[in-house]
């Protein structure tokens, strides 16, 4: 089992509402009112397995829109690494990517680039929200050529796991009931998955970047080979209206995971943090 089982950040688990329908070119788009997102924005993290801190992370938002199929993008970046003696034994390195439209919080292009010791996997992967259609290709590490592209149905407005990161931050929490739950489609290497994210009310908690009033979430998740049962992860989000993961908690089947804000920059609104200077 690869760690590339296990996006290091995108713990996060994505999540899928519809609002209100626009069409343009003839493709469908579901407009997403946010006031979260923020061009600009950098988070870094570390990673904790059991009492040891294995790895850090970070994401960032590039300062500049991009233009992708004629549509304002955000581009999004995440990192991975191992640190200290894990990085001798195991020299993980992981890079995932998107460009996430601005308006509707869908990924028009998504990438990998996975090193995990000798284990080396690169793909790319096209989302044709007219034809409801994904498109993924995988470079052939001996020629350093993509293969032959694989091709798959998706539900209207799909995401991939970056664009459901950014969703999960549009949502008005206040307007949930505790035990509340939020469905979401998702598409990530050969499957559509449909999600449901319970939402379990507010608590403080703290991190190395500080104390924060924050929103607690239980990703339900399906049957897999990482995480140990359908309540294995938990999930906090700053209270405000920024809305960063501060913190994740998952009990995998080899042991319990931790991720945890250490730094924040760039953030549009003011944060929850209450203790500041």
């Amino acid at each position: 089992m690869h760690m590339s089982k296990i996006p290091i950040i995108l713990l996060f688990v994505t999540l899928g509402i519809s609002a209100f329908v626009l069409k343009e070119q003839g493709v469908v788009f579901n407009p997403v009112p946010q006031n979260s997102i923020s061009t600009g924005e950098h988070l870094e993290y570390k990673v904790n397995f059991g009492i040891f801190t294995v790895g850090k992370a970070d994401m960032m938002i590039y300062p500049e829109y991009y233009k992708i199929n004629n549509r304002d993008c955000y581009k999004v970046d995440v990192n991975g690494r191992t640190t200290g003696v894990v990085n001798w034994l195991a020299d993980v390195n992981d890079n995932w990517g998107a460009y996430v439209d601005t308006e509707a919080l869908v990924p028009h292009i998504s990438w990998r680039n996975i090193q995990e010791g000798k284990y080396i996997k690169k793909e790319v992967v096209n989302f044709d929200h007219s034809k409801d259609q994904v498109e993924a290709k995988v470079v052939n590490n001996k020629t350093g050529e993509f293969k032959e592209p694989k091709y798959y149905d998706a539900p209207n407005n799909v995401r991939d796991l970056i664009g459901g990161f950014l969703f999960v931050r549009s949502i008005d929490y206040s307007n949930l009931a505790e035990g509340e739950e939020v469905g979401m489609h998702a598409f990530f290497e050969d499957t559509v998955y449909n999600f449901q994210v319970r939402y379990l009310g507010k608590e403080v908690v703290k991190t190395k970047a500080g104390k924060f009033k924050a929103v607690k979430l239980q990703p339900l998740m399906p049957n897999n080979e990482v995480f140990n049962g359908r309540h294995s992860i938990s999930l906090w989000l700053s209270d405000d209206k920024n809305k960063i993961p501060l913190k994740a908690e998952a009990s995998m089947f080899i042991g319990n995971a931790r991720v945890e804000l250490v730094d924040y920059k760039g953030l549009k609104n003011e944060s929850s943090r209450i203790d500041k200077n």
